[in-house]
């Protein structure tokens, strides 16, 4: 069955469980094994595509190049210490990374010395050093390997700081941000570039949050933050707001990294005139963001409207615009200001490529990874024709084929624009994709190298403490992945094949 088909009332079911707590916050425990049995039910999938744990089996990812291997023993995985595994490492901080509204929960440091984390269920950001030779990861002592709300756990102290989904460091490595949905925030931290740990922006500097919350500033459009990202200028900070269907715009201090709201229209874009924001189209959900190489354009993949959307940024003043002649968003059923496209239900995670030529987009319910292209006569993207444009799990008529793709989320591209990679929740999988350097165009590889999955996963190499993949991303010189996963509670490395 193509995903795409599934009623509106399932996919805003799916999403609606993923929120739903008898304590009145975010069941972000239950938040996957909901929406993802959903999905399953939905598809007539067995119930073993989540990946449930299996004995592991010993065989080696096929070296292609772009080809992933996990690293050997305790320094493949690090899985919370409250889940300790003998065949993973362990660490602090990590209950619930990468939570399934959060397809950015791990970044790093432009020097690629730090990876940080954002786990939902300790409501903290784990704090890693990184060996740039193996790619191996280990956790500072005391404050330095964490930053918490109440500074539990023995971390760093902050506020604001319930149920981060989302991370981003600064291109000049001096701040780190996230967006937190339990507190609909986004808390700023100064980031020691000597040793990588964290120390939260004294008073409201610190945390701007959509609900009055104490120690933080009041900002627009931050209700269900999801995604964050930052100008390739490090001027602004731009904030995808799942609940509030908005994308709030923040200026940024290079020398501090504090922030502040534009006033008027110019802070935020919303779907609906929402306390003075410009008002956008096809802006449902945002989930997925990223900006292009040359700073011009802000992407947002968003979840319910099934869209791809294109906002114009002002570089000199980050200021958003969206054009409503169709250049402005691409949609998976007809809307009018919008292009139509194709596979677009429950649009994801967005990527860019290093030169800027192609976008790529997750959608959850399609199970598929679009492509798109500039298009240069409107000034926005275009997907291309036929296969070249779309890959979806199984079949889907005029798409390529694809495995292992059950609820897609997090999407990287390797800094040389060879590979893509996809993350894939509901089947614990990365799936290992090439790409045309010219065409933008995807394949995934043959066989076992074309997938990474817990060993129920058929057809792939299998790996440990996957279940619940959903955030990946590639250190800055491409040799190594590192991916979430939520049901295992865990980091991943992998080792990138030349």
């Amino acid at each position: 069955m193509n995903g795409s088909r599934l009623p509106k009332l399932v996919r805003v079911a799916a999403y609606a469980a993923a929120e739903l707590s008898s304590s009145g916050r975010p069941s972000l425990l239950s938040a996957p094994a909901i929406a993802a049995l959903v999905l399953v039910a939905a598809l007539g999938l067995p119930s073993s595509a989540l990946g449930a744990p299996q004995p592991e089996r010993r065989q080696l990812t096929p070296r292609l190049p772009g080809s992933l291997a996990q690293l050997p023993g305790s320094r493949g995985c690090l899985v919370d210490r409250s889940a300790a595994s003998g065949r993973c490492g362990t660490a602090r901080m990590l209950k619930g990374p990468g939570p399934f509204m959060g397809s950015r929960a791990i970044a790093l440091s432009p020097d690629g010395r730090n990876v940080y984390v954002a786990s939902s269920r300790s409501d903290a950001i784990a704090v890693f050093r990184r060996n740039p030779k193996t790619g191996g990861l280990g956790q500072p002592s005391g404050t330095a390997g964490c930053i918490a709300a109440n500074g539990a756990g023995g971390c760093a102290k902050a506020i604001g700081l319930h149920g981060p989904n989302s991370v981003a460091v600064s291109p000049d490595g001096r701040s780190v941000y996230a967006t937190s949905r339990g507190s609909n925030s986004v808390t700023v931290f100064h980031r020691d570039r000597s040793t990588g740990a964290l120390r939260q922006l004294p008073g409201t500097a610190g945390c701007v949050s959509g609900l009055p919350t104490p120690g933080c500033a009041t900002g627009r459009g931050l209700l269900g933050p999801d995604v964050v990202t930052i100008s390739p200028d490090g001027r602004n900070v731009y904030v995808g707001s799942f609940f509030g269907n908005a994308v709030a715009v923040f200026d940024r201090d290079r020398a501090s990294g504090w922030l502040s709201q534009p006033a008027g229209s110019a802070g935020c874009v919303a779907e609906t005139a929402t306390s003075g924001c410009a008002v956008g189209i096809a802006l449902g959900a945002p989930e997925g963001m990223a900006i292009s190489r040359d700073g011009t354009s802000v992407y947002v993949a968003t979840a319910l409207s099934n869209a791809l959307v294109v906002l114009a940024r002002d570089p000199s003043t980050g200021a958003l615009a969206q054009a409503s002649d169709g250049s402005g968003c691409i949609v998976d059923s007809p809307l009018t200001g919008c292009t139509t496209g194709v596979q677009l239900s429950g649009a994801n995670a967005v990527a860019v490529s290093p030169r800027g030529g192609s976008v790529y987009v997750t959608s959850l319910f399609s199970n598929s990874v679009t492509s798109f292209s500039a298009a240069t006569s409107s000034g926005g993207l275009a997907q291309p024709p036929g296969t070249s444009g779309c890959l979806v799990y199984l079949r889907a008529v005029g798409c390529s084929f694809g495995r292992a793709l059950v609820a897609p989320e997090g999407l990287a591209v390797s800094p040389d624009g060879a590979n893509l990679y996809a993350a894939a929740f509901g089947t614990g999988a990365i799936a290992v994709l090439d790409r045309g350097e010219k065409s933008g165009a995807l394949a995934q590889k043959p066989g076992r190298a074309g997938c990474l999955a817990p060993r129920a996963v058929a057809g792939c190499s299998p790996a440990r403490a996957l279940r619940g993949v959903s955030s990946i991303a590639l250190s800055p010189d491409g040799r190594h992945l590192y991916a979430t996963a939520f049901g295992s509670n865990a980091v991943d490395v992998f080792r990138r094949n030349e």
